[in-house]
């Protein structure tokens, strides 16, 4: 059995969890995020029941209140958990872990994990999940291509310079597409039970091959400049953001990242979509127009 026929198998179905009136509902925790809104939209176009859940949802879903998540999981079969900031930084486990064997008391039968590669905190957070009692489902990415455009790194673009603590460290890359098309994937269908999957792109990139990817895409010069890991937490705090965010090129500098993995095409059947290709969609969708 080759991995094209992933979506043509028996065992492929619309929902998990029980249901006399039609299939379950899918939680998507941060359903407004990169990945999230792209999940919803996936399940939506399949006219499968789905729930974003955020601050701004109907019902409302905060992680730090977990007197919001009764009603958020009220008749759900399955989620997919996102977390913000990052599954590394402190407080994380716990909500998790509290969350998931929530969700399962609750009725939740499948839960699919958005985790970071190389990243020995999300790994904790990996073992919450499994610990819950659900059938799971883990997702380890790395850097996605569209923190150029919908993240981070926008305002950096849109201002011509790139300036981070890269060095000249390579990154493989993923599109949050790609992250979508899996996590769907791994929602509906039985065979995705108790895997582990690293996505990466088709490539290595570093940020200044990156910052010329986007130069060719919008017409004009994106420059990379190089900066220390002390100037890049004093931007940070001079911004107002977490100053934690730095510690997130760990994994980019030591190199643990620096390779490739089949994630997408040993669960879609298909390569990875080229950070090239996303520079160039994200430019003619107006991405970067101020």
């Amino acid at each position: 059995m080759t991995t094209n026929n992933l979506s043509r198998s028996p065992q492929s179905h619309e929902a998990v969890g029980p249901s006399r009136t039609g299939p379950a509902t899918t939680l998507v925790v941060g359903g407004t995020g990169k990945t999230g809104r792209r999940v919803v939209e996936r399940l939506t176009a399949r006219g499968l029941p789905v729930r974003s859940g955020s601050r701004s949802g109907q019902p409302p879903f905060v992680w730090e209140d977990p007197a919001t998540w009764d009603a958020a999981l009220e008749g759900v079969g399955s989620v997919y958990l996102t977390y913000y900031p990052d599954l590394s930084f402190p407080g994380a486990a716990d909500a998790i872990g509290a969350f998931s064997r929530h969700a399962v008391a609750r009725g939740a039968r499948r839960l699919v994990l958005l985790s970071g590669r190389g990243e020995e905190g999300a790994w904790v957070c990996e073992d919450r999940v499994k610990e819950s009692g659900a059938q799971w489902t883990v997702v380890r990415c790395g850097w996605f291509n569209q923190n150029f455009d919908e993240g981070f790194f926008r305002d950096s673009v849109l201002a011509g310079e790139l300036s981070l603590p890269t060095g000249d460290a390579v990154e493989a890359f993923v599109d949050a597409g790609d992250i979508a098309d899996v996590v769907v994937a791994a929602l509906t269908d039985d065979r995705h039970t108790g895997r582990t999957y690293e996505l990466s792109g088709p490539r290595l990139l570093s940020f200044g091959e990156a910052a010329a990817a986007l130069s060719e895409a919008t017409g004009r010069e994106i420059r990379y400049v190089r900066v220390t890991a002390e100037e890049f937490r004093a931007f940070l705090a001079e911004h107002g953001l977490p100053v934690d965010f730095a510690d997130l090129f760990t994994a980019i500098l030591d190199g643990r990242n620096a390779h490739l993995v089949n994630g997408v095409e040993e669960v879609l059947g298909r390569k990875p979509k080229d950070f090239a290709a996303y520079a160039r969609d994200a430019a003619a969708a107006g991405a970067w127009k101020p």
